[in-house]
């Protein structure tokens, strides 16, 4: 696993450039991060020993995601919040039972990279997707190179992601316009769904029918549209302030409230319960399918918090 993360392709910018703003380009070369270790007195780089355990490694990170085939989570880091211009996001290879495996993987250095304040994250088809300061931004899954930006505009505040297949990106704008945008693998922006019901909307995730699911700050609603942008279901969760949405392939539904710290499940055909409560910011969470755990970054406290569904 350590090599297959450690590496980077070789060679020079210029097959970026086309894909990365102009201000980018760099005559040395993107790299990822690597594990925990440290170089030694006689010069040589050693891993972390397998009797430490590092725990930590955020800052405001706001979401995560969950790759199956490396058994890691992924979180966004927004690094410091200022004027939105710093360049200083970064993202952190997180093991399942939250001990760190990569402070920084994508944002080891800034040769190659434009991450600023990255939100809302998905994984599709081997590529990891996240929203940031106006921007989709996609990067390989495997070496963590940066593959394609898309400007959003109109945009204000993109927050939460999802994406189907095909490539295709739902995302939430949760100040106004507070709108749901699409975004195609080829770049062609849309609106997908405006109006009510949505109400400062956040998480946006997909179920097992390629529908879309939405969550808002400003209510409890929990909005199922189809893909022609229709709504086909609304259900609710016990508290409203809802940020992060995550689906099971059984339809079960799970919401994280940032403003009042409750996690509600909501079975098909039941009403919600709340599950876990007491959590502060607790922000987009992401489903852990192989030790079937949510886990929940917590924005301003630095952390992540794990609930087992066993």
């Amino acid at each position: 696993m350590r090599s297959q993360l450690g590496k980077f392709a070789t060679g020079m910018l210029s097959s970026l450039t086309v894909l990365l703003p102009m201000s980018m380009a760099s005559a040395q070369d993107f790299e990822v991060g690597l594990p925990i270790g440290a170089v030694n007195e006689a010069g040589v780089r050693v891993p972390m020993s397998s009797n430490v355990k590092v725990y930590g490694s955020f800052h405001f990170s706001e979401s995560c995601t969950f790759d199956p085939q490396r058994n890691l989570i992924l979180a966004m880091n927004n690094g410091e919040r200022g004027d939105g211009t710093e360049n200083d996001g970064f993202v952190s290879l997180i093991n399942p039972d939250g001990s760190v495996h990569t402070p920084k993987w994508i944002g080891v250095n800034r040769n190659g990279l434009e991450l600023h304040h990255p939100l809302g994250s998905a994984i599709a088809n081997g590529v990891l997707y996240t929203v940031d300061v106006g921007y989709l931004r996609s990067f390989d899954l495997e070496t963590g190179r940066p593959l394609n930006s898309i400007q959003v505009p109109g945009s204000t505040v993109l927050n939460g992601i999802a994406v189907d297949d095909e490539g295709t990106a739902y995302i939430s704008n949760t100040r106004s316009p507070e709108v749901i945008y699409k975004v195609t693998a080829s770049g062609e922006v849309s609106t997908f769904a405006s109006g009510a019901p949505l109400a400062a909307p956040n998480g946006v995730a997909m179920d097992i029918d390629g529908n879309i699911v939405v969550v808002n700050i400003n209510d409890n609603a929990v909005i199922t549209y189809n893909p022609a942008g229709e709504v086909v279901k609304t259900e609710y969760a016990v508290e409203g302030g809802n940020d992060g949405v995550v689906v099971l392939p059984d339809g079960t539904k799970y919401v994280s409230s940032v403003r009042y710290g409750s996690v509600s499940r909501i079975r098909p055909g039941e009403e919600a319960e709340i599950i876990a409560s007491g959590i502060p910011s607790a922000a987009s969470m992401c489903y852990d399918s192989v030790q079937n755990q949510l886990v929940i970054p917590m924005n301003p406290n630095f952390a992540l918090a794990f609930i087992p569904l066993n």
